[in-house]
């Protein structure tokens, strides 16, 4: 290790000279393909286990629990596979022995493609060749469960059976049908083959076709998967999955790939960073209803999220700011439509609350979960307003201000009315629902709140960084009614916020640790234990310049920078864990956040440290696919980052990490109202160069180069007008 300063703020970091002389690649064991809310989650070779969480997920619904294939009874060899496109899949499998009535067939006789598409439903192609010398003779078998089980249950892996299975072939049709049905909840699936070189049959729960290959010659058939909610139907697209042509949502996400900010750099670690990240928000995007026709709102994350969220929709689309704004404007629209406007315990609704989660499985539908939606979240209120403006800023349209300025002003009450439970100045939670979340901000498992000694903390809980984001959020709508023409309201917010910043730091600040409590407990005492959320507060401006540095020197303490990334909570609290889920693992959203906060207060050298430690964790995941979360344990010349088991992959606030962390590096911050765009460029030496091509700044495009020239950084303006970047400690060329 090395001790550096910079800046003001000394802090213990990792060397990089350290790397291991050969790469581990790690990520989880399986293949996911996706397209809305339809998942398809196997192993390597393609299999559906059962029992497992692997199956077809449609709305919240496992359809399809196991799927396996055989020849003559004998399973499948994998030999390579995987998912080739987010909504496409292929695999190579090949035969082990197996024995028919003309003798034995040797193992790497019959190579099987297997090739998988989603559009609407599944499509499935199965080709065979036979590479041997002899005609063979076999069946070829496909074992398909069904369960129906709510994604919920699957999760916690407690399925209870409600409702009522039936199952059905047709010989003409060549279809199997399997329904549920549970009062007015109905789920289906049928399989029906399509373009098949053989007839099928079905028996004891297997559909099977009787294979007769000549020596070199091939077998194809083509399985349909359509899809039924209710009264909709989603019929799996006819042509073949390892030939057709892109699907609409496809061309759509290729569209929108073409358009968004692309990126040039020496460094090839940060480029596939970045790349995949743009990969990842491209599969994640949700087509939503919205007033106007559909919009693009970013599910959380696969397979677990694949629905609309507060918080991480919100914190996505704050981050791809830089890319594209229209992830805000979709989550602006979205979560607006569903915001509270009464008061139901059970759901932990308030007037004027932005929703935490919206469900569409069984569980919802007869309420047997509150997620209808569920309003268990005391951030996504304060965050929606941040995100308004920072879209305002990206693209100046002041209708974007006044279409949603009803849903804002309700955000505003509600943070005065109910997120102030007790009148004391301070945003607490505490959940009303008998089935409500104990934890109502971004760390909310029911464990992550921990005092010094360990036990948990009680009562309801002022964590730092809700004062944080009311704090911002006030001050970015004084800057909103300052453009709509309204002083008053504007001055009224300015003055809350100037009293919140003063008790905030009165009551949380440790002038002692040099950091600032987790949160206030249900006493209203601090609770001191070291945790990564005071570094949201240097997000959110709350934070005196004059505190800065002691706060980011504690974040990069060894204790708390594991090399690979800021923990959620230090390695010296007795409840600290670096494989539990925010006891000590690393989040990429959580320090892409605290990347940016240094940046605000001047710390770019703590903020490049940051970036260049996810960015390398990203480096070790399988196609540089940062996980949604990963171990804490410390990086040395040996180690490697270790993925969290169930973390979800791809994941929308962990992509969004790449963007924020560059925007960070870069200093960009937009003011389409006045038509300038911000720079103050600081490029660490690990990234020596970085050029964007289609910067957005409302309607205009820049494309700027960036680059280190000693210890400065330089620019040049490359397309676009180069008098509206104003620029900070960097010159242009």
């Amino acid at each position: 290790m090395a001790v550096t300063g910079g800046q003001g703020c000394a802090a213990t970091v990792f060397r990089y000279n350290d790397a291991m002389p050969f790469k581990i690649q790690v990520g989880p064991p399986q293949i996911a393909i996706h397209q809305g809310q339809i998942i398809l989650l196997t192993e390597p070779d393609g299999h559906i286990a059962f029992p497992s969480d692997k199956g077809l997920y449609f709305f919240d619904t496992r359809l399809i629990s196991a799927w396996m294939v055989y020849a003559n009874g004998q399973p499948w060899d994998l030999l390579s596979g995987g998912a080739s496109t987010y909504d496409t899949a292929r695999l190579f499998l090949t035969n082990n022995v197996f024995f028919t009535e003309d003798g034995e067939v040797p193992a790497r006789t019959v190579g099987f493609m297997l090739s998988r598409a989603l559009d609407g439903g599944l499509h499935e192609d199965l080709d065979l060749t036979n590479h041997g010398p002899q005609p063979i003779r076999f069946n070829l078998e496909i074992a398909i469960r069904c369960d129906f089980a709510d994604i919920f249950e699957v999760k916690t892996q407690k399925i209870i059976r409600r409702g009522h299975i039936t199952t059905a072939w047709s010989e003409a049709q060549q279809r199997l049908s399997t329904v549920y049905r549970n009062g007015d909840f109905m789920r289906a699936i049928s399989v029906r083959t399509r373009d098949r070189d053989s007839r099928a049959v079905f028996a004891n729960g297997r559909i099977s076709f009787e294979i007769n290959l000549a020596p070199g010659a091939s077998w194809h058939c083509c399985l349909l998967y359509d899809l039924t909610d209710g009264e909709r139907h989603f019929a799996a697209p006819l042509d073949c999955a390892h030939h057709t042509r892109r699907s609409a949502h496809a061309d759509a996400g290729e569209s929108w790939r073409q358009n968004v900010p692309r990126l040039r750099t020496s460094n090839e670690e940060f480029y596939r960073f970045y790349t995949q990240a743009l990969d990842d928000m491209t599969a994640l995007r949700l087509p939503m209803p919205g007033t106007d026709g559909a919009v693009l709102f970013p599910a959380a994350g696969l397979p677990w999220f694949v629905a609309p969220f507060g918080r991480d929709s919100l914190i996505a689309s704050l981050q791809a700011i830089l890319i594209d704004p229209a992830f805000a404007r979709g989550a602006l629209e979205v979560l607006g439509q569903l915001q509270a406007k009464e008061r139901d315990d059970r759901r932990d609704a308030e007037p004027g609350k932005i929703p935490h989660e919206m469900r569409y499985g069984e569980l919802a539908h007869f309420k047997l979960i509150p997620h209808t939606p569920y309003y268990g979240t005391a951030d996504a209120t304060p965050l929606y307003l941040i995100v308004l403006h920072a879209a305002w800023r990206a693209t100046g349209e002041r209708a974007l201000l006044e279409k949603h300025l009803v849903t804002a002003e309700a955000c505003l009450s509600w943070i005065d009315d109910w997120g102030d439970r007790d009148g004391d100045g301070f945003q607490e939670f505490q959940t009303r629902s008998p089935v409500g979340y104990e934890n109502m901000a971004w760390k909310d498992s029911g464990d992550s709140s921990r005092n010094t000694d360990g036990s948990l903390v009680k009562g309801p809980k002022a964590l730092c960084e809700l004062q944080g984001y009311v704090y911002d959020a006030w001050q970015r709508m004084a800057e909103i009614y300052d453009e709509l023409a309204q002083p008053d309201r504007a001055a009224a917010l300015r003055d809350k916020a100037a009293v919140l910043f003063r008790k905030f730091n009165e009551v949380f600040w440790d002038e002692a640790g040099g950091f600032y409590a987790f949160m206030l407990d249900g006493e209203k005492r601090p609770v001191w234990s070291v945790a990564s959320n005071p570094g949201h507060c240097l997000y959110s401006g709350i934070v005196p310049p004059e505190r800065a540095a002691r706060v980011i020197d504690r974040l990069l303490a060894p204790d708390m920078n594991s090399g690979w990334g800021i923990r959620t909570l230090s390695a010296l609290h007795p409840s600290y864990n670096p494989y539990v889920y925010q006891l000590g693992a690393v989040w990429p959203h959580d320090n892409a956040l605290i990347a940016a906060g240094c940046k605000r207060y001047g710390f770019a050298e703590a903020a490049g440290r940051i970036a260049r430690d996810i960015s390398g964790a990203a480096s070790h995941f399988l196609l540089n696919q940062v996980p949604e979360l990963y171990a804490g344990i410390e990086r040395d010349g040996t180690a490697f980052p270790v993925q969290y088991r169930g973390a979800n992959v791809p994941q929308a606030w962990a992509a969004g990490s790449a963007f924020m962390l560059l925007q960070a590096l870069l200093g960009i911050e937009p003011d389409a109202p006045r038509g300038v765009l911000h720079i103050d460029p600081v490029l660490p030496d690990w990234l020596p160069d970085v050029t964007l091509y289609g910067l957005r700044l409302g309607a205009h495009r820049f494309d700027i180069s960036f680059w280190r020239d000693d210890a400065a950084t330089r620019f040049e303006v490359l397309r676009g007008d180069a008098t509206a970047v104003r620029a900070r400690g960097a010159e242009a060329s």
